[in-house]
């Protein structure tokens, strides 16, 4: 079960200079428009065919990570079935910028900071915020065992509140400095904190030219209602096992998944009162109708590429 959420977005998808090059020589629009880039990837991949050139490499973190789905979500929007047309790869987050680097990876999808990594060695360009793609994406979570929390829901509540209160502290942009100082050390991430701060700004060096852009939307910690889980989060994850063939659609499945997720004991250990007003479309995806967790099938008609069977 999962009480409390430990973020929204922050995963973005960096790509080599050559690939980036190629997007750009074919994109129509804005480059900062995912369906633009999308479509554009499509015509780079059939001009790749064409030549005879070997598909293209993405990294992604696992087979049912976020970042699988997030990236076989913008690449098939634009008519990439990702599992025909690239080759996707496994590779722990640590090893991307090095695969990137010496080119057994094309591009890959992230968690920060190894994007920024990727920029600051130039050798890689951000072509895309996570936020892009969805306006609100499920990144981590604080996950407790059902029975151990069972036995211990004071434990829990304690865990929730200081949480809380972790998220809260570094959304101050004057604690900041000293967040990413402990975030840098060398047995926690081992990166500049320079770096670090970027993320927690939103504010990323997106070219090895320097360029620069800016996101209040790229990590969202304790802002927005970022922290409280969302079930709707869930079934959106729990469709893209569908859509992707990992599982077949089963509503009692559906149901587990979203009662993974729980913003009742967030709300108690919070002292949160009443239900927070509720939005149209909880995940804001860019392509595809909004999105209904009391609908899956009708999420999955809505797309072409896939594997799900009715």
């Amino acid at each position: 079960m999962a009480p409390f959420n430990l973020g929204l977005n922050g995963n973005a998808i960096t790509v080599s200079p050559a690939l980036h090059a190629a997007i750009m020589e074919q994109i129509e629009g804005d480059r900062f428009d995912p369906m633009a880039t999308a479509l554009a990837l499509a015509r780079v991949v059939a001009r790749r065919r064409r030549s005879g050139a070997e598909p293209l490499t993405f990294g992604m973190t696992f087979p049912f990570s976020t970042h699988n789905y997030q990236l076989r979500f913008w690449m098939a929007a634009g008519g990439v079935d990702p599992d025909e047309d690239v080759r996707l790869v496994v590779l722990p987050p640590p090893y991307m910028v090095d695969s990137l680097a010496n080119g057994h990876v094309d591009a890959f999808c992230v968690g920060a900071p190894w994007n920024s990594v990727a920029v600051d060695l130039g050798v890689g360009h951000i072509l895309h915020f996570v936020a892009d793609i969805l306006v609100s994406a499920a990144k981590k979570v604080l996950a407790i065992r059902q029975n151990w929390s069972e036995k211990h829901p004071d434990l829990v509540a304690a865990l929730v509140r200081a949480h809380i209160r972790a998220a809260e502290f570094i959304e101050q942009p004057q604690n900041r400095s000293e967040a990413a100082a402990i975030l840098a050390q060398p047995e926690r991430i081992g990166v500049d904190a320079e770096v670090v701060q970027r993320t927690l700004d939103g504010r990323l060096k997106i070219s090895p030219d320097g360029t620069m852009r800016e996101s209040n939307r790229y990590l969202l910690v304790g802002r927005e209602g970022a922290t409280r889980p969302d079930p709707a989060q869930a079934a959106w994850l729990y469709a893209q096992m569908v859509r992707w063939g990992q599982t077949a659609m089963k509503p009692e499945a559906l149901k587990t998944a979203m009662g993974i997720f729980r913003p009742d004991l967030y709300d108690a250990a919070s002292g949160q009162h009443g239900k927070p007003a509720k939005v149209a479309d909880a995940i804001g995806a860019f392509a595809g109708p909004a999105f209904d967790p009391n609908d899956i099938q009708g999420h999955l008609k809505a797309f072409k590429i896939g594997h799900w069977k009715p």
